[in-house]
């Protein structure tokens, strides 16, 4: 009986340890994801140098009649040595998006530079963002630019940024530069959930692992990519991400795995304007592709939430067990995590109190899983501008 309570009490040290050790191992062996100011600082250090390049910006637009005058406006307004030629692609909008885009243009006197592409309606197998993009990037190389610039309608530019751009390209001799640009924090839902979803994103796909040639690990955000088209050939161009949903990357790793040389920072000035008003509203922005992300598998979905309960709720919770060793363990866990968030959390330029929420935005992270993988298995998926994505393929049941 002794010897099973000396098991006993083993077990539950080494079950109340592994929060620790998992922060331990994301702080000290994760390519220092967290540390902000390493994302942030190759942006810093191409203040100077030169930016000798043409480059051709293709933006999807789909209903963004709101955003994307300041968004074209801001392209258009770029400081470099040759000016950017802007190709929107209107993918089937119901409102003023094209008609924003010109008179954006046009308020600039830049009316020559922006070409409005009414788009197809997208091709069997391709999503209808890559399917827009594809003829975008199809009329772009027509006009053999040095580089291609990928990037949504809701994106507002600093106005040295594609300079910026050009010169790290150029001095790391990079095939595909990408930014995630600032992302709003207007709202209270946002302030609480925002600042982890980079977080997250870091965490799985951290830039130091990104950049090096000797890992296997590609990412990069969808928002603003600078991409070489010769780079874009040798990996097959859109047509061989066609279906991805997570496509911004898929594309890195196509680049990467043929053989190109990538990059992924923050941007400190360049932003999103789109504003997300509510929990509900980030919560169906997360559902949308977590479930392909975790390759529509349930074994990793239960995995998964074993890690987030393992990581971001195990502290917390051990400190209510009222076991003086146990409370030790989780607060040394949470305190970790506390250290890891903060500087996100200060980045976003919010007080440090939110970095001691990360234990309930995990989960609601968590919950937004399962919604995916429960809309996934249902056969619904997810919606974005009108349009189903992420959908599970209709069974074929034979005659």
């Amino acid at each position: 009986m002794a010897q099973v309570s000396v098991d006993a009490v083993i077990l539950a040290y080494a079950a109340a340890a592994v929060p620790l050790l998992i922060w331990s191992y994301l702080l000290l062996a994760r390519g220092g994801f967290w540390r902000v100011s390493r994302s942030v600082a190759a942006d810093r250090r191409a203040l100077a140098g030169t930016a000798d390049a043409s480059v051709i910006a293709v933006v999807p637009a789909r209903n963004e009649a709101a955003a994307i005058g300041r968004a074209v406006s801001s392209l258009l307004s770029q400081k470099c040595t040759a000016p950017l030629q802007v190709i929107v692609v209107d993918d089937g909008s119901t409102d003023q998006t094209a008609e924003q885009a010109r008179r954006a243009a046009e308020a600039l006197n830049a009316g020559a530079r922006l070409t409005v592409l009414r788009g197809a309606p997208p091709a069997p197998g391709w999503t209808g963002k890559l399917w827009a993009l594809s003829q975008g990037v199809a009329m772009a190389i027509e006009r053999h630019p040095d580089f291609l610039l990928l990037t949504d309608a809701d994106i507002e530019y600093v106005p040295d940024q594609l300079a910026r751009l050009l010169r790290i390209a150029a001095a790391e001799q990079l095939d595909l530069v990408s930014l995630m640009v600032r992302l709003s924090t207007r709202t209270f839902a946002e302030r609480c959930l925002i600042p982890a979803f980079v977080f997250f994103f870091l965490k799985l796909y951290p830039p130091a692992w990104i950049a090096s040639p000797r890992s296997s690990v590609a990412g990069a955000a969808g928002g603003c990519m600078l991409l070489r088209p010769a780079a874009l050939a040798r990996a097959g161009g859109l047509a061989a991400i066609r279906s991805c949903i997570i496509d911004d990357c898929a594309l890195a790793r196509a680049i990467k795995t043929s053989g190109g040389r990538i990059r992924l920072g923050l941007a400190q000035e360049t932003r999103s304007l789109r504003v997300y008003g509510s929990f509900a509203e980030i919560g169906a922005m997360i559902s949308r592709t977590a479930f392909s992300q975790l390759h529509h598998s349930y074994l990793l979905l239960a995995g998964t939430l074993l890690g987030l309960l393992a990581t971001y709720l195990a502290p917390p919770l051990l400190l209510l067990t009222r076991v003086a060793w146990v409370m030790g363990l989780g607060a040394a866990a949470w305190l970790l995590m506390f250290v890891g968030y903060l500087p996100m959390v200060r980045f976003y330029r919010l007080s440090a109190g939110y970095a001691l929420l990360l234990p309930a935005v995990a989960l609601f992270y968590a919950g937004a899983t399962v919604h995916s993988a429960v809309q996934y298995a249902a056969g619904r998926g997810g919606r974005w501008k009108g349009r189903a994505q992420d959908v599970r393929p209709a069974r074929d049941n034979g005659p």
